[in-house]
């Protein structure tokens, strides 16, 4: 039997579209209807300042003429393949096959890179196609062979590695999964500090407890400070329940030295705070040595047991610094050292949510835990990629470092590590006044007032926290080239004759 048709006249169908009820339409949603914490939330390195910056790169693309600079510098974020730095050859050889598995019949790599991309191949299926929630296994038993390497033979458990989306999304699941959301949840977090801790926190409802570092003594951890402040705390109802700390140092670029992660330790213990270790600039290192939290945890382990069996430990990691500079790839790795079994399945069930993290990121976590070993075809070529990477860094901090040293008005530790100085501004009465009246506090003019002359894009201190009264900017030393640097200081020694006291 046919189907019957069933047609309609063109003014029937009209009508019949444009006849809708009679109602009063409701109103937008406004700021006052929605989740209050994200209006709270700030990440100052994509603040006011930033965005000034793509306003004038807007400009500059429609009127090249029309401001006092060719470019804009983006110093504001550690972002190094946007400012120049070339990718790993071995990396991308091997991503550009797991895109597109017919390179494999072809002569164009060497046979070290198909071989590893066939590994990956067989490990994944695709890097279109979902993996474990927590991560490929040959990728997470990868990391577990690297940590114990670099822990000088300390275990580490494939079954304890979560492979994530990046390091961010390491911390968001942390707090995710250890706060409650009520206002009593404490965070210890170090100041100055990564915004996105702050940020994460006003998500979370959770109170954050600054430790200040001590700026005169290379950003060093003051122990004290942070007991009275865990004292404190629960003197007035808040519970402190995880401390944050970043090794090396953002924006500080500073590295903890071993007796002084040890002493943050004990403070752990005692107070039963889960440790975040922040550790994604770890190969960043110019002056001093490396200690990883775990491997210093299982020293204390060792010689004091019962002291130490209760210590909870995250510890993360990424493809985004160090020598690979993958940010826009997303790979991460989070350890979970000294958890119930119970806590590791709410993680579990966590990444569950979100299916998996992103599978080209997980390759990358493997390249950059496994990199080609002496004997390989891409040894010396990746050898010599990855030097050239770490001296500049190494060259550019220095750089950076004695031409603020030679400024007045400008004081600054001398990097360790990271990819970032944090210098002090002094800043007198005439810019704390002048900046009030622009609405802005005397960093943030100084860092807009900097970007407006020469195009130079940092982010103001007080986006990262310092001690009241005192003035930083944060800026990364990656991008190309010492006549940017010379750019800053003709106009810092402008800015300070200018606003001179009378």
């Amino acid at each position: 039997m046919p189907a019957r048709v069933i047609t309609h006249t063109k003014s029937k169908t009209l009508k019949q579209f444009t006849q809708v009820r009679d109602f009063t339409p409701a109103p937008k949603v406004t700021l006052k209807d929605v989740n209050q914490h994200v209006v709270a939330a700030q990440y100052a390195v994509r603040g006011l300042i930033p965005m000034k910056a793509e306003e004038l790169r807007e400009k500059l693309t429609s009127d090249p003429d029309s401001l006092p600079f060719e470019s804009i510098i983006n110093a504001n974020i550690g972002n190094p393949q946007q400012l120049q730095q070339p990718p790993l050859s071995f990396y991308r050889e091997v991503l550009s096959i797991l895109q597109n598995p017919k390179l494999l019949e072809t002569d164009l790599y060497a046979n070290d890179v198909k071989e590893r991309a066939q590994k990956l191949l067989n490990a994944a299926q695709s890097v279109g196609a979902y993996s474990h929630s927590q991560g490929i296994a040959y990728v997470r038993h990868s990391v577990a062979h690297f940590i114990q390497k670099r822990d000088n033979g300390v275990f580490a458990d494939p079954s304890n590695i979560f492979l994530t989306t990046g390091a961010s999304d390491a911390v968001k699941a942390v707090l995710e999964v250890l706060l409650t959301g009520e206002k009593d949840n404490g965070v210890l977090i170090p100041i100055p500090q990564y915004p996105l801790y702050t940020a994460a926190l006003a998500l979370k409802n959770a109170t954050p407890i600054p430790y200040y570092l001590k700026e005169e003594q290379q950003w060093s951890t003051d122990i004290e400070h942070i007991d009275e402040l865990v004292k404190s705390a629960k003197s007035f109802g808040i519970t402190p329940k995880i401390l944050v700390v970043i090794n090396p140092g953002n924006p500080t670029g500073a590295v903890l030295t071993r007796e002084a992660i040890r002493e943050i330790i004990e403070v752990a213990a005692q107070n039963g705070l889960v440790i975040i270790a922040d550790e994604v600039y770890q190969e960043n290192i110019f002056d001093g040595e490396f200690f990883s939290f775990k491997s210093v945890l299982a020293e204390l382990q060792n010689e004091h047991a019962e002291k130490f069996e209760n210590v909870q430990l995250a510890s993360l990691h990424s493809t985004s610094k160090g020598v690979s500079g993958e940010c826009g790839q997303r790979g991460g790795y989070m350890e979970l050292v000294g958890f119930n079994s119970e806590i590791k399945q709410l993680f579990l069930k966590l990444a569950s949510i979100s299916l998996c993290p992103v599978v080209t990121g997980q390759a990358l976590v493997e390249l950059m835990v496994n990199p080609p070993k002496e004997g390989d075809e891409s040894y010396e070529r990746d050898q010599a990629e990855r030097k050239a990477i770490h001296d500049s860094y190494k060259s550019k901090a220095e750089a950076m470092y004695e031409a603020f040293s030679e400024l007045e008005n400008i004081e600054v530790q001398k990097p360790q590590g990271a990819m970032y100085l944090f210098p002090r501004i002094i800043l007198n009465d005439v810019v704390k006044e002048v900046a009030e009246s622009h609405g802005l506090k005397p960093d943030e003019f100084y860092c807009l007032r900097l970007l407006e002359e020469t195009g130079i894009c940092v982010v103001p201190g007080s986006g990262f926290g310092q001690v009241e009264g005192t003035f930083h900017v944060r800026t990364t030393f990656l991008p190309p080239g010492e006549e940017w640097i010379k750019h800053w200081a003709t106009f810092h020694k402008e800015f300070m004759h200018k606003y001179a006291e009378i």
